[in-house]
């Protein structure tokens, strides 16, 4: 099995241009413009949650897939289909900018003739206020999210309205979280990111282990190191697309490098203990050899942020790092990133399904007590990572939330509001396992 793979060479490439331009010490931030949300903002909501779910349940549809007409939107549309039909308990619609390719999309992939079709555009403030109007959620696959994005959640944000993406742009979540956590708060809306791959195998991966310590140990440990045995799967058009967007803004404002590269800086207020290098290859007695993982910057400061969520539940003193397994089998050596046989499709292409199939991921989680102690947990998917099971987690999570009216407004990760219902309803309708390994 090939563990590091095509897919880390685009992530290295990445990090490696993140870490080039970092300020030097001494520089400072020059430009930088986060300003802190108050710690005090980030656990509770101050809108009436009976009044909001009311408000919400009269919505037209419980879930408007935005971006329908693209290949990850249309295989979480062929999601909700296959598993939960169409006008029945669940109501959901098809959006997208232009209605030729929203119905072209929509006889693709055997859905009924009279399938809901919402046009809208996302450079179109009037058109997204129409869209979220008539909706309790909408989920959203048009990326990159920097440039496609921040229209649609400050519709959601003032209007109550839920929204879930696959956004992997930590300097964007960052400036949303800044700029709309408050007002989502305020109005119910519950934001969620990063519903994908990046990051919810590490998040409810982490939520999992230290699930498992509680129940083992006794309690939860200050340490996880999760470890990526085995990926396989291809390089998505949206997520090069995300990258060579964040390498743009980088180099218009290198200050950037300052949020996308701190383990922390999704938790504006709090910056916890330093955390493991994630940037070199290196040796863990546990499994052997490491690499870099190309989403591990992300998942990392995803899971923290999920901690704070949960009002520190992993401790104010938590470590986390991510790296993948070399396989001493095969090479490790990463190809060119930039190389047109990177492995890599263009935006609103992929795989075949029958690639999609032949996809997988593993991943390991071991949490370690201050007395040595441990537990180890894995999470596992049966599909392409990106292609394939990605759709189905942020389906899932969708469905998970417009039936969840306990989760307050706010900005949240999908762990953090969700925890253990996600675990299952992925379990049940995304092909992942969670298990408690020897």
């Amino acid at each position: 099995m090939t563990r590091a793979t095509r897919a880390d060479a685009c992530g290295a490439f990445i990090l490696a241009d993140v870490q080039r331009l970092i300020p030097e010490p001494g520089q400072g931030l020059v430009g930088m413009t986060f300003q802190p949300t108050p710690a005090s903002s980030r656990t509770s909501s101050t809108a009436n949650p009976r009044k909001t779910w009311e408000m919400k349940m009269d919505k037209e549809f419980d879930i408007i897939v935005f971006g329908a007409n693209g290949y990850t939107g249309r295989l979480a549309t062929q999601h909700l289909l296959e598993d939960y039909g169409l006008g029945g308990e669940l109501t959901w619609a098809m959006g997208g900018q232009f209605e030729s390719e929203l119905a072209e999309a929509r006889d693709a992939i055997g859905a009924p003739a009279d399938t809901p079709l919402v046009v809208a555009d996302a450079t179109d403030p009037d058109s997204l206020q129409k869209l979220v109007g008539r909706t309790r959620a909408v989920l959203t696959t048009v990326g990159p999210y920097q440039l496609y994005g921040s229209g649609l959640v400050a519709a959601c944000a003032q209007t109550g309205t839920d929204y879930l993406d696959l956004c992997g742009e930590p300097h964007w979540m960052r400036r949303m979280i800044d700029v709309h956590e408050s007002q989502a708060q305020a109005s119910g809306a519950r934001i969620v990111f990063s519903c994908g791959f990046d990051s919810i195998p590490s998040e409810l991966g982490v939520w999992f282990c230290q699930d498992t310590a509680r129940k083992v140990l006794g309690a939860p440990v200050p340490r996880v190191k999760g470890r990526v045995r085995a990926y396989k799967g291809g390089v998505s058009g949206g997520s090069i697309a995300s990258a060579t967007s964040t390498t743009a803004a980088l180099k218009k404002d290198p200050s950037l490098a300052a949020v996308i590269n701190n383990p922390f800086g999704l938790t504006p207020g709090f910056e916890g203990p330093s955390q493991p290098s994630i940037t070199e290859s290196t040796t863990d007695p546990d499994v052997g050899d490491l690499v870099p993982f190309m989403v591990g910057a992300v998942d990392v400061q995803n899971v923290h942020r999920s901690n704070i969520l949960q009002g520190y539940a992993y401790g104010r003193d938590f470590v986390y790092d991510e790296m993948m397994v070399v396989d001493t089998n095969e090479s490790a050596t990463l190809p060119d990133a930039t190389a047109p046989s990177a492995g890599s499709f263009k935006s609103g292409e992929g795989p075949t399904p029958a690639e999609r199939k032949s996809g997988l991921f593993d991943m390991l989680f071991i949490g370690i007590a201050a007395d040595g102690r441990n537990v180890r947990v894995s999470v596992k998917g049966n599909e392409d990572p990106g292609y394939a099971s990605t759709p189905k987690m942020i389906a899932e999570s969708a469905v998970g939330l417009v039936r969840a009216p306990d989760v307050p407004g706010g900005i949240w990760t999908p762990g953090a509001a969700l925890k253990g219902r996600l675990v299952d309803r992925l379990q049940q309708h995304a092909g992942l396992a969670f298990a408690v390994e020897g």
